[in-house]
């Protein structure tokens, strides 16, 4: 089957013949019907993240977003059969440790993560294995089309966790998104359908024009401030209840921070570059004075997945208001290189795999 392939770090990549996977007895395979293309997935390719364990050994095939149909299942999986279409989360859980019987899944004791680790190959190719899939693959209500489908991979679903449960946004609150890709259009998108007054901030124009067309009430253009995170706190008299970093970067990390109110709420979402390797100086004694929290967000439990299923289902979210363009799995390597300078909006998935 055709796979992208991460041969050299930096190097560019390569769509390549390669084996198709076979169930172990409690997996699954799919064919791939869609997956999205992310800057995760440009941070994996770079060889980043070796301090996250989340950088494979060459060759390697990349891709973690996927939706899919069940083709073959190992002998003692109950719960998907050949046909079913599935969501698959790119957090892998046990579905056996005291967290995954806790409901905590999404930090399972044994994570595995879907195209950044030796022993998940991912999903930018034609059939992807899916461990564990009683746990890990999640059927799709057949109200739910596989190009709508398509666009709730990680960046969407990472961020209904995000806003739905860690940061627990609504109620009127305001909430500000800082850094405007893929993860924080959902983020926007999310906030707003549960209630929230979102605020997003970028550096391009157009990112900030497609978070108003997803809910947002009010943006700010970094570029052309002195202080992104003071013109928040004037917007929302004296700061938000919520701030996200959907980007991963010191410049979004302490803007956001800095744009709390006191009793504010952060959610970092976005996971550091090799400029920062995981350690971002924030200012501790307004975290005291102020009160503040900082909470981390992984991924979503494939238990709570019926949550934003049913929120789908229902008109409430819209992952294809995020779908920026389909590609074939040729085009995947462009698109990667394209967030080098983070030339890229919304979410492009991949949908055709062979040819």
């Amino acid at each position: 089957m055709q796979a992208v392939v991460l041969e050299e770090f930096k190097e560019p990549l390569e769509v390549q013949e390669v084996e198709r996977p076979e169930p172990e007895p409690d997996g699954a395979v799919a064919r791939v019907d869609g997956c999205g293309v992310c800057r995760s997935d440009w941070h994996c390719w770079q060889g980043e993240w070796d301090w996250f364990n989340y950088r494979p050994d060459p060759p390697h095939v990349l891709g973690h977003e996927p939706t899919g149909t069940i083709v073959e299942v190992g002998e003692n999986v109950t719960s998907v059969q050949e046909g079913d279409t599935v969501a698959i989360p790119f957090n892998f859980a046990c579905g056996e440790c005291s967290l995954c019987r806790n409901g905590r899944e999404n930090i399972c004791e044994n994570h595995i993560g879907l195209g950044f680790m030796n022993e998940a190959p991912g999903a930018f190719a034609e059939e992807v294995h899916i461990p564990a899939a009683d746990v890990n693959a999640v059927p799709l209500p057949d109200e739910i089309e596989s190009d709508t489908a398509a666009g709730i991979g990680c960046r969407f679903m990472t961020s209904y966790h995000a806003m739905a449960h860690q940061g627990d946004v609504g109620n009127g609150e305001d909430v500000v998104v800082h850094g405007l890709g893929g993860i924080g259009l959902a983020a926007v998108h999310i906030a707003n359908a549960l209630g929230a007054n979102v605020i997003g901030v970028d550096l391009m124009d157009e990112k900030l024009e497609k978070a108003e067309e997803l809910g947002a009430v009010d943006t700010v253009n970094a570029r052309d401030v002195d202080d992104p995170a003071k013109e928040v706190r004037d917007m929302t008299d004296g700061g938000a209840a919520v701030s996200v970093d959907a980007l991963g970067i010191t410049a979004t990390c302490q803007n956001a921070v800095r744009s709390l109110g006191k009793g504010g709420r952060h959610v970092q979402i976005g996971l550091t570059t090799a400029a920062e390797e995981g350690m971002i100086p924030l200012p501790t004694d307004e975290f005291v004075a102020k009160e503040i929290e900082f909470i981390g967000s992984l991924g979503l439990q494939p238990s709570r997945y019926p949550e934003m299923l049913d929120m789908i289902r229902t008109g409430k979210l819209d992952p294809t208001a995020l779908v920026s363009e389909t590609i074939d799995i040729h085009q995947v390597p462009d698109r990667l290189a394209a967030m080098t300078d983070f030339d890229t909006m919304g979410i492009p998935v991949c949908n055709e795999f062979s040819g």
